[in-house]
Order: C-alpha cells, then structure tokens, then sequence
C-alpha cells in the first residue's frame, strides 16, 4: 500500500489521487474488514505528517461524513491516535459554514457517539491528580472528547439534541463534583491557585478541564427548563457558585460560571430563590452574583434574584 510508503511525496499523490476519487458510496466501502486499514492509514499519515492537507482533507471532507466508519476507527485506534482524530474533529465541528440537513444529521449521530465515549472514560481524568499520571493517554482522550462536545453544544444545530441525550448532563455534573472534590483534599492540577505576582504560564493537559464542565453544563440548560431542574435536583448550583473564584489553573472559570448560572436562572424561579437564599446564608458570595448582574432582594417576604442590568430604552 503506497500509504505506508517511507517516500512522503509518493504518500502525499496516493492521499491526494485517494481524495479525488472518494465518494459517500466509496466512502461506506471502507467499512469492510479488508478495507478499513486504508482509513487507519490516512489517519496515521496525518498524525506523522501533520504538514498533509490531502490525509486532513480526506479525513475532514469524506470519512467523518459516516458515522458508522468513525466508530469503527475508533475501536480500532490507539489513545494517541484518538487524540488526532478528536482534534479533526474539532476542526470540522468549528467551521462556521452553513451545513446541509444530510450533515446536520450526520453530526447528531457523531454527537451521540462521542457523548457515550465521554460517559464511560471520564472517571480517567481522575488519574491526572498524580503528577506522575500527567501523560495519562486516556485521560487526554477525555479531555479531547469535552473539548469537542463544548464546540458541539455551541451550535444550535446540535444542541438541542444533546441536551436530550440520557445522561450527559449528570455526568458532567458528577466529573465537576469530581474534580473539584479531589483538588480540595490535595493540592493538584485541580486545585484553585491564583498568584499574586505574574507567574509562568501553567502548562499541564488538564488546565482548564473544569472551566469546560461549567461551560457544557451551561451549554446544556441554555432555554431548558428539563436540564435547569436537572441540575437543582443534582446539586450542582451551589457546586457551580463554588467555582466562581479566579482559578490559575481554569482560565475564565469565572466567566463560564457566570454564563451556567444565567442560564440556570433564566425563566425558573426555583432557582433564582436557592441563589438568592444560598447568598442569605452566606453560601453565595454577593461580589460572584454582582459580576453575572444580578442582586438578591426581598418581595413579600421571599428571595427572589433581579437582573442589575437596566434594560436599553
């Protein structure tokens, strides 16, 4: 096969004559057992090659479109490997081109397939605790497959479906609980820092991995009474207001937990009064609720939460 050729221009006119002649129906075939290799091989052409734009287009332009082939490459794959195609992924899910219907449908089913991933590994995150474990290859698969499913619950295409999907907001929920948990009992990647002084950059794989929890999180109960309630029952609001500090290792932590809380607070009354009563308590910092604009007060006699912000005239 001229894909494993040692010669990277004879790889680079086979990936490129292989691009050409691609097509859905072609594209299906490779899902036989005899003729999935190729897919491997173009995958593993663009990880040594990172410099070839035919094996990132072929995997961007043609095998992402099926579905059944990513799983199928997937099982097969090693961690190292997951990681590249995630990063294409991402790549693809990113671009802000219009999208047919075909391949809006195309993305739901990727979308239910990387949830489920993300639902069975992200217990491995865990392992980064260890300093030792900060190479820990499914770890980095797991940090991969959120960043993914945060890009993907951006779009309204997507969203929707995966604020249905059983499951994905509890689990989310219980790796924030997690994680944070495990940076309150050691000082590890998971533990809030903020230093006075400027300081090097901190540079670890998991940096930022709770600011993308709270970022799916509110993702998923953007305008969804459902999830909004979810969460209640779940706990996660106090969990959420818990992480409002500056936190070196999550940048824009504070932000991302602005924006859950407004979108937890939106149109539920529910909510509004355990903010507003975890604040009375003392619970709730008042400076985290300034920063979203809003303000506890009190209406006969209940707590309600108000918006700051004056409304344009």
């Amino acid at each position: 096969m001229c894909l494993t050729y040692s010669d990277r221009k004879v790889v680079a006119y086979c990936c490129m004559v292989l691009f050409t002649c691609l097509d859905s129906e072609k594209v299906g075939e490779l899902l036989d057992p005899g003729s999935l290799a190729v897919a491997l091989h173009v995958l593993r052409v663009y990880k040594e090659q990172l410099e070839s734009e035919w094996s990132f287009l072929i995997v961007t332009d043609h095998l992402l479109q099926c579905p059944e082939l990513v799983k199928a490459l997937y099982t097969k794959l090693s961690n190292q490997e997951r990681v590249t195609l995630l990063e294409l992924m991402m790549s693809k899910v990113s671009e802000k081109s219009c999208v047919s219907s075909e391949e809006m449908r195309v993305l739901a089913r990727l979308a239910t397939f990387l949830a489920g991933c993300f639902q069975e590994q992200c217990g491995a995150v865990l392992r980064l605790t260890d300093a030792a474990g900060a190479e820990d290859e499914e770890a980095l698969v797991t940090i991969r497959l959120l960043d993914v499913l945060c890009e993907m619950t951006s779009s309204s295409g997507q969203l929707e479906h995966l604020q249905a999907l059983p499951g994905l907001l509890e689990t989310a929920i219980d790796t924030l609980r997690l994680t944070h948990l495990a940076g309150k009992q050691a000082v590890n990647v998971f533990t809030a820092t903020h230093a006075v002084t400027g300081q090097e950059e901190v540079s670890h794989p998991a940096v930022g991995f709770k600011s993308h929890l709270i970022r799916l999180i509110g993702n998923l109960c953007y305008k969804n009474k459902e999830n909004q309630d979810k969460v209640f029952e779940l706990d996660g609001i106090p969990l959420i207001l818990d992480n409002c500090s500056i936190d070196d290792n999550n940048p824009f932590v504070n932000q991302w937990a602005v924006f859950a809380i407004r979108n937890l607070t939106e149109q539920n009354e529910r909510n509004q009064e355990l903010i507003a009563g975890l604040e009375e308590q003392g619970l709730a910092e008042g400076s985290a609720l300034e920063s979203m604009g809003l303000e506890m007060e009190k209406q006969e006699g209940r707590l309600i939460l108000r918006s700051t912000r004056k409304k344009p005239s």
